[in-house]
């Protein structure tokens, strides 16, 4: 899983910029520069300030059951998905679905379980705490940001014709899922769900989507070209999700921040969610994950 961990020890600001030293220090000690994210190390500063807000704790209750398996995706050309579907605990038939998009550098088996986002774990006490059951199905996506690619690539697809048939034949109602991303799986949460519309998505949750205001912002290999990006990128398109209930949550120190704020700020409508302190890591996604389960519990359900 590509995150960055929070460090135990905290410095002073005097420490930071000493430490940063030469220019960068220098450019550390305006206050506007870490605020309009002009510093290529805003997550490093909001860290060692101290800024981060505290990591979410993995509750003390036991998952439900899972299944894990693999196929061979002709959409992704020929690669070896894994998937793991898991359960709430108690009756797993005919429950209906999240599918789980991972991060860049991450897999499907990231997760789940208490050495990765265990969102198996938060589902168990989700449910116990009242939100409808549901299960939630994660599948090996690659780096390809979850889009049809040059080369013929497209997990897009792989989802949408592959997993989801899959995912029926084991006895999940997959007439309208849900989508939940973190990062790279944000953006393509965001993706599949505008091409799918509300006639076949019940809702869509992201974890600091990793979101770009204009190409040469973006992540290498994200997309093929700029042409790629401008047939990509959700901003503008923002219409494909009417009818869909949307929660978009990001860290005020992310480096995903800025874009994510202004991609909030243009809908009619503001999704739910909303910016507290906290970075692109692991430790703020379990904070967060107790309320994007329930957001998308409830969705599923018609709430």
């Amino acid at each position: 899983m590509t995150e960055r961990r929070t460090m135990v020890r905290r410095v002073s600001r005097r420490g930071v910029l000493a430490s940063a030293g030469g220019a960068f220090g220098a450019f550390v000690t305006t206050g506007a520069a870490v605020e309009t994210e002009l510093l290529p190390g805003r997550s490093w500063v909001y860290r060692q300030l101290g800024m981060d807000g505290p990591d979410g704790i993995v509750p003390r209750v036991t998952p439900g059951p899972s299944t894990s398996g693999s196929f061979v995706s002709e959409a992704r050309q020929g690669r070896t998905c894994g998937w793991t579907v898991a359960y709430p605990p108690g009756e797993a038939r005919a429950l209906p679905v999240v599918v789980v998009l991972h991060g860049k550098g991450a897999d499907h088996a990231d997760a789940f379980g208490r050495d990765g986002l265990a969102l198996d774990v938060f589902l168990a006490e989700a449910v116990g705490r009242g939100t409808p059951p549901f299960a939630l199905a994660s599948v090996d996506g690659g780096d390809s940001y979850w889009h049809a690619r040059e080369s013929g690539e497209d997990a897009a697809t792989m989802v949408t014709e592959e997993l989801l048939p899959l995912l029926e034949r084991a006895g999940l109602d997959t007439t309208r899922i849900g989508l939940l991303g973190w990062s790279m799986g944000g953006f393509g949460a965001l993706h599949i769900a505008s091409g799918l519309g509300p006639d076949r998505v019940a809702a869509v949750t992201c974890m600091s989507p990793a979101l770009f205001r204009d190409y040469g912002d973006t992540t290498p290999g994200a997309f093929d070209d700029e042409a790629d990006f401008a047939e990509v990128t959700p901003f503008g398109r923002q219409d494909r999700l009417t009818g869909i209930p949307i929660r978009i949550d990001c860290g005020e120190g992310d480096p995903f921040y800025r874009a994510t704020r202004d991609y909030r700020d243009s809908f009619d409508e503001a999704p739910a969610g909303g910016f507290a302190r906290g970075d692109h890591d692991r430790g703020y996604w379990r904070r967060i994950a107790p309320a994007q389960l329930a957001f998308i519990g409830k969705a599923l359900r018609g709430g």
